[in-house]
């Protein structure tokens, strides 16, 4: 399976699209608290992928300790929205999020690009299949993570905001680290899946911002 590879032009305007976003929410408490209840959602949609993909048996501290601290995140995120809204929201309704039919389907659409690509390629099932899509959208999502969660807090700093996310910075930088130690026991061509996967990851951000752009103009 051949991926459309974004130029570095491209990845940099859209990582600017990103900045420029992130500015015009931060300051509006109502737009920071649906942007912080999408990042919630998506968060506890992880958790919820994770738990789907354990093994009844096979299923290692590591994996455990990453469905908690997903499901943490999302908690801690959702907590954040009474520091601009009081009351908070109730759930993830649609009038509570920003871009809700894209938020809601990015990881969806990241677990069915994984899955069809380790069938294709490798021929892969069952529980094979989901341990492998698991490992390459769980490293995908980290290494967006890296980048997403370092943008937004120096826009929370910048803006003097009572809102961070700087204990999230630290855990998803240990996941990061423990995705790579995993993959790399999963194949040894490792490193060529992960910039595969990420190729598709960077297609489905990239739309997922446009509609957050939209969502806020």
């Amino acid at each position: 399976m051949k991926q459309t590879m974004t130029t570095p032009r491209q990845e940099e305007l859209m990582e600017q699209k990103f900045r420029d976003a992130i500015n015009t929410i931060v300051p509006s408490a109502q737009l920071h608290a649906k942007w912080l209840n999408s990042l919630s959602l998506m968060e506890n949609t992880g958790a919820r992928k994770i738990s789907r993909y354990e093994d009844p048996i096979k299923t290692n501290i590591i994996v455990l300790k990453h469905a908690a601290e997903e499901a943490r995140h999302a908690y801690y995120l959702k907590k954040q929205i009474e520091k601009l809204i009081p009351a908070g929201y109730p759930d993830y309704a649609s009038e509570y999020l920003l871009a809700p039919a894209t938020s809601s389907r990015y990881l969806y659409k990241l677990d069915i690009a994984a899955c069809r690509y380790l069938k294709t390629k490798f021929g892969l099932k069952d529980r094979d299949l989901f341990h492998g899509a698991y490992l390459l959208v769980t490293y995908a999502i980290e290494v967006r993570a890296d980048l997403l969660y370092g943008i937004y807090q120096e826009a929370l700093t910048q803006h003097h905001s009572k809102v961070n996310v700087k204990s999230i910075i630290a855990e998803e930088e240990g996941h990061l680290e423990e995705m790579t130690r995993m993959l790399q026991d999963f194949h040894p061509e490792w490193q060529l899946l992960a910039n595969d996967m990420i190729a598709i990851e960077k297609k489905l951000f990239s739309e997922w911002i446009h509609d957050i752009a939209k969502s806020i103009s």
